[in-house]
């Protein structure tokens, strides 16, 4: 319980544009996630070093450290951590890391990324003003991917023209 309550400590820093509050608090809840090990191929596990590892993209996309952010995130996909977590929770973080590519300015990458959240949990995307959100600003890059376009037209995100 401690080590969730200071990932999400350390993403409201993150949010305030606290840096050494976020940092403080995403290093005690690695340590704390380190002393009690991940818990390995069990989807029930909520907290451990892979929860910190998803937390440390989210904090740095909200610092702004979007180098940082992309290079974790694609570590992470390269380790297949997402698989240890359930679809929505995996959604969840896909959405983050979306806002990622798109501060980087990556529609590209954005666009994938927000399709394999819809992939993996339809409903999470769907329901959450934040899907709808990116949604809306993936389908206003010029051109906007197919998948991405199917989506904005499901979701009921249209395309404005100037």
């Amino acid at each position: 319980m401690r080590g969730t309550l200071l990932l999400q400590a350390a993403m409201a820093a993150a949010a305030a544009s606290d840096t050494s509050g976020a940092v403080a608090s995403i290093e005690q809840a690695a340590g704390i996630a380190n002393r009690i090990r991940d818990g390995g191929a069990d989807c029930h596990v909520t907290f451990g070093m892979t929860a910190v590892e998803l937390a440390r993209v989210v904090v740095a996309t909200e610092l702004g450290d979007i180098g940082d952010a992309l290079f974790r995130h694609e570590n992470i996909l390269r380790r297949g951590l997402l698989r240890r977590l359930p679809g929505e929770y995996q959604a969840a973080y896909l959405l983050d890391a979306t806002r990622a590519y798109l501060q980087a300015g990556d529609l590209r990458g954005a666009g994938r990324t927000l399709v394999e959240a819809h992939r993996t949990a339809p409903a999470e995307v769907r329901c959450r003003p934040l899907a709808r959100t990116l949604i809306a600003e993936i389908a206003r890059g010029s051109p906007a991917a197919a998948d991405v376009a199917r989506l904005a037209t499901l979701v009921g995100v249209t395309r404005r023209t100037p």
